[in-house]
């Protein structure tokens, strides 16, 4: 374990140490769920090109972002993995609710390395544990990271979290438990369907049903504290250049 955490301490580092310096030289910052690394630096890149205008983007889990906004001014936009973290700061007057927007979905998976030959079925009491080997399902946080979050409701629905709770890898956010896997440090982890896609070094081994947990979302807002131009972005966001990168990355774009 020491290993993970020496990684998880190292990555957090680097979020709040990164943010400010490109913060300090783009034209405006958005904070943005971990799952949308590398989809929405797509995005930001083409609105550059097509604008001129730079786009600093710093991404962890929803949680530890909702917070960063809460404890000071700096982001212009907050896009989250769940509606619970921007709830959080809509409720606390910290975002524009006008300018609040469910903008994508996503769907759960199973993952495995992509060498792994493991096969599992997910339905109600499945034996993950035994899928497992010995080793540990790799997880962002459950108790506060939106893919942790939705990861323990599908579990617990399908009646299988108390076998696994206590062989679990906690990431910080749902990008870290994917490492976990990729890496082969764990030998199943669960993350959103677009991560999976992001990664070579895994494969999906089966997608839990929608309804054991509840929609995965991902709504937009504006803070109070925006600059003007964070307008024009969010726009692009909602346009049909965005619309068609976030599907191409596998997200279901909301209308």
């Amino acid at each position: 374990m020491s290993v993970f955490r020496l990684v998880r301490a190292a990555l957090a580092a680097l979020v709040f140490a990164a943010a400010p310096l490109a913060a300090s030289a783009a034209d405006l910052t958005v904070f943005a769920a971990a799952s949308l690394t590398d989809a929405l630096q797509k995005v930001s890149d083409s609105y550059r090109a097509k604008t001129g205008q730079t786009v600093a983007l710093s991404f962890a889990a929803s949680s530890v972002l909702a917070k960063q906004i809460e404890a000071s001014a700096g982001a212009d936009m907050f896009v989250s993995a769940d509606k619970d973290w921007m709830d959080y700061l809509d409720n606390k007057g910290l975002v524009s609710h006008a300018s609040r927007k469910n903008l994508l979905g996503s769907h759960l998976v199973l993952i495995a390395p992509a060498a792994s030959t493991v096969k599992v079925t997910i339905a109600p009491h499945f034996d993950l544990a035994g899928a497992l080997g010995g080793g540990r399902l790799s997880v962002a946080d459950p108790n506060s990271v939106p893919a942790g979050k939705y990861g323990k409701t599908a579990l617990t629905a399908l009646g299988v979290w108390s076998t696994v709770a206590d062989h679990l890898v906690i990431a910080e956010n749902v990008r870290v438990a994917l490492a976990y896997v990729a890496r082969g440090e764990a030998p199943l982890g669960i993350v959103y369907a677009t991560d999976a896609m992001a990664e070579p070094k895994v494969r999906i081994v089966d997608t839990f049903p929608d309804n054991t947990h509840q929609p995965i979302v991902y709504p937009v807002a504006l803070t109070n504290d925006a600059k003007p131009t964070a307008k024009a972005f969010l726009d692009y966001l909602n346009g049909p250049e965005a619309a068609a990168i976030f599907s191409k990355a596998g997200f279901d774009v909301l209308k």
